[in-house]
């Protein structure tokens, strides 16, 4: 390559890079001004459910998009995060820190337990050993009154405290659960571009060419599976200082589901694609409660999900990789050689 193509793929870059980091910081001044505009705790409480949510996919997006794997149970790890919080800090008196370590620690603990002889299932059985796991840590959660309160749930607990500073309001909430998504965003970014993260991408393209090339294929699933029950706990201890209250009603098998659905919908193994499947999905659920009744007098949940359905079936078909294919717009250009 000439001197003066070097010159000029290095301003390429250059301006590549430019704009990431423009974009970054556009981004980052409007999350921080957004609650500035929005005098409605309404609408800050369906922003910081959908930060909530994006940790999650996050980990799901490891998992489905990188190892290869497919989890209909991480509403149950969500809801191991909610519960551990609530136990430890309404019965065991535990102050708000460590029992939001807990609440990682336990999902992930249970995730290492039942990961190995789980992963090990292909396909459509590994769907159904997961879907069977959520079901029944659900049951759990209705069945062991003395320890979850049953259907009733539990209350009391105390909001989140990091020193002096107690997180009593949503907007204080707000900036907490979006600085947790930008760092574990972070976190993330660099973990599927260090060596760990393309030996999962190879799990995924082949996961018996990876063995071949001695890459331990059943360890980094299992280690992706534990890492997305990590975060599925961090976000269920956030949840259960959030909304103060816990009941195993939000987590269902139906929230598994639409974990998945946010995760594909979003686009698997892609940066933007948790934010974005997440925020769709739990916005579009928002508007059409509000809109069907509108428009349908006396209709019931029943046309929510009918028109939920249609809408999502139409993006898969306009968008079948995902949504999080607006991220082709942040990759370097290539730049042919010129002899």
């Amino acid at each position: 390559m000439s001197p003066i193509m070097t010159i000029l793929t290095s301003n390429k870059g250059d301006f590549h890079m430019n704009k990431k980091i423009a974009l970054w910081g556009i981004l980052i001044l409007a999350f921080a001004l957004l609650p500035l505009f929005i005098k409605s705790n309404y609408l800050l409480g369906v922003l910081i459910v959908i930060g909530l949510y994006t940790i999650i996919v996050i980990g799901l997006g490891i998992l489905m998009g990188y190892a290869g794997q497919v989890s209909f149970g991480h509403a149950a790890f969500f809801g191991m995060g909610s519960y551990t919080v609530a136990v430890l800090t309404t019965a065991c008196h535990w102050p708000t820190i460590p029992a939001l370590i807990a609440s990682l620690i336990l999902p992930g603990l249970v995730a290492a337990i039942i990961g190995g002889p789980t992963l090990k299932l292909r396909e459509l059985y590994l769907a159904l050993a997961t879907l069977a796991f959520g079901i029944l840590v659900h049951i759990l959660f209705n069945e062991l009154k003395g320890i979850t309160g049953g259907p009733s749930g539990m209350t009391g607990i105390p909001y989140l405290s990091i020193g002096g500073l107690v997180f009593d309001r949503d907007i204080k909430f707000y900036y907490l659960v979006w600085v947790t998504v930008l760092l574990v965003s972070l976190a993330v970014h660099n973990l599927i571009h260090s060596r760990m993260g393309r030996a999962m991408r190879a799990i995924r393209e082949s996961e018996h060419a990876s063995e071949t090339s001695g890459i331990d294929t059943a360890g980094l699933k299992l280690q992706a599976f534990v890492f997305s029950a990590v975060l599925a706990g961090l976000a269920g201890g956030l949840y259960a200082f959030y909304v103060t209250f816990v009941s195993p009603s939000p987590f269902g098998f139906h929230i598994s589901v639409q974990f998945v659905l946010m995760a594909v919908v979003g686009g698997l193994g892609t940066f933007w694609g948790p934010l974005l499947g997440a925020g769709l999905v739990v916005a579009l659920g928002e508007v059409l409660r509000w809109a069907i009744p509108l428009v349908i007098p006396g209709a019931g949940g029943e046309y929510q999900i009918i028109f939920f359905g249609i809408i999502l079936m139409l993006i898969m078909v306009i968008k079948p990789e995902g949504l999080g294919a607006i991220t082709d717009l942040f990759k370097k250009p290539r730049v042919e050689e010129v002899q």
